[in-house]
């Protein structure tokens, strides 16, 4: 999955490419800590098979279905922490 060519590799800012990677990471390690096969994974979560393969693979995936493997993985919640952070418009609010 690691792309050819990443900004992130030569400076030091999250890209897209490097967080899809540590995410897909994230998942399959959790996966594999409880001991769920992909298609044990796809089973338990209504993903396709196909679906969790290309996640691992590519990092390819629709929001509805990464949703539905992270309750699956125990770990919805986890969502909850995404945008919670007030956007930063001035310097000054720092």
């Amino acid at each position: 999955m690691k792309a050819k060519f990443d900004i992130g590799d030569f400076v030091d800012s999250l890209t897209i490419p490097a967080a899809t990677e540590a995410l897909v990471a994230r998942m399959r390690a959790r996966r594999q800590s409880m001991n769920i096969t992909q298609k044990d994974l796809a089973s338990r979560s209504g993903v396709s098979y196909a679906s969790v393969r290309r996640f691992e693979l590519l990092g390819e995936i629709s929001l509805q279905s990464l949703l539905k493997i992270a309750m699956a993985l125990d770990c919805l919640e986890d969502f909850n922490m995404l945008f919670r952070l007030p956007a930063v418009t001035n310097l000054k609010d720092l």
